[in-house]
């Protein structure tokens, strides 16, 4: 469901001093694109003329693709900015409100992007088109959630009204409820010839992951790689790389990506010189004054990748378990049950609760994750 939903960026909190670089010399980030100039050209028309929606929506929707590309939460603010004559209006145009749900949605707040969503479907002069992509969306939404009866509901309504993005819906709700092995039969039945659609591919790829086929992962991964999901396909691929003690490999591809200086990217850039056994100093110091930074205005939201720093590059486990277990009471994907195990494992018995618990949460919804077994025999299905 990952592919079907607007991704988002990796803030973190963590007690540092700011990063100073040694010479006026020194790069402290580099943009990793530029705004173009049609681009200027529309935001220039907006500012004479907020009000204009097809303006206003082209503008929203193209910062949240440069956010989905490159990683940059700068832009969700141009996106925001955009819908400003909208923003607080409950009865706002259809395509106001799916904009500011994403807009929502990627900042983490879920219950704000699910209201708007919720109430934009209960309105009967939505668009075949608009109806649904409120559906998918809010089937993303619930899915991210770990609401799986809620997701499926969102999403069978959606087959007469969008056949292949509702069957692959339904595929990956069937993944995380005791079927993984026929949805990947599904999602590759989706794709009969040799093209691959980057979007499927990175729905197949992290299910391949999930159910242990060592042989599809990494070369569906590398599909989705051109796709718009760069950052977090790339970021997706390096986790699957650092797993297998991969590390120069997965430094490579962090580094050689355009968008490198992204905050996703560069934790993973951190984690791979660390297993390396090479300085990691600088990296480390930048990225966290980045998150930390990200952190302080958006506090409690970005738990994820909180965790994953003090899991992987500040070896504090205590303070792992305790944000992935925040992260888990807002996010319940795959990524966030492995996050927790791996920490609940690292904290020793501080963590056997959790890991107990978590067992059979997730014995309960009949997910599989070859992952989870490998760490924990009681996580074998």
């Amino acid at each position: 469901m990952r592919a079907l939903a607007l991704l988002l960026t990796l803030p973190l909190a963590v007690a540092a001093g700011p990063f100073v670089p040694r010479d006026d010399a020194e790069i402290v980030q580099r943009l990793p694109y530029r705004v173009d100039a049609a681009e200027r050209q529309r935001r220039a028309a907006l500012a004479r003329d907020p009000a204009q929606l097809p303006l206003a929506a082209a503008t929203a929707r193209a910062a949240l693709q440069r956010a989905r590309v490159h990683g940059d939460p700068r832009e969700l603010g141009v996106a925001q900015a955009a819908l400003a004559p909208w923003w607080q209006l409950a009865d706002a145009p259809a395509e106001a409100v799916l904009l500011r749900a994403r807009v929502l949605q990627a900042r983490h707040e879920f219950d704000a992007a699910q209201a708007d969503l919720r109430r934009l479907l209960a309105r009967g002069d939505l668009t075949p088109q608009d109806r649904a992509q409120a559906l998918l969306d809010a089937a993303a939404l619930h899915q991210l959630r770990g609401e799986l009866p809620e997701a499926r509901a969102r999403c069978e309504p959606l087959q007469p009204l969008a056949a292949l993005p509702a069957a692959a819906c339904l595929a990956e709700l069937d993944s995380l409820s005791g079927k993984a092995t026929s949805a990947a039969r599904t999602l590759a039945g989706l794709s009969p010839g040799r093209t691959v659609p980057p979007w499927l591919a990175l729905m197949r790829a992290e299910l391949a992951e999930r159910l242990g086929d060592e042989a599809a992962a990494p070369g569906l991964y590398r599909t989705a790689l051109a796709g718009a999901d760069a950052v977090y396909t790339r970021a997706a691929l390096a986790d699957w790389l650092l797993a297998r003690r991969r590390a120069a490999a997965a430094l490579a591809l962090v580094e050689d990506s355009p968008d490198a200086e992204a905050d996703a990217l560069l934790l993973r850039r951190v984690i791979a010189l660390r297993q390396l056994g090479r300085d990691a100093a600088m990296p480390t110091a930048l990225l966290r004054e980045r998150l930390a930074a990200v952190e302080r205005r958006e506090p409690g939201r970005h738990a994820r990748e909180q965790a994953r720093f003090a899991l992987d590059v500040a070896a504090d486990p205590r303070e792992a378990l305790r944000l992935a277990r925040l992260n888990w009471t807002l996010q319940r994907e795959p990524a966030d049950a492995l996050l927790l195990l791996r920490a609940a494992l690292a904290a020793g018995r501080d963590g056997d609760a959790t890991r107990r618990e978590l067992a059979a949460t997730l014995r309960d919804k009949g997910w599989q994750d070859a992952r989870l077994a490998t760490l924990d025999r009681s996580f074998a299905p």
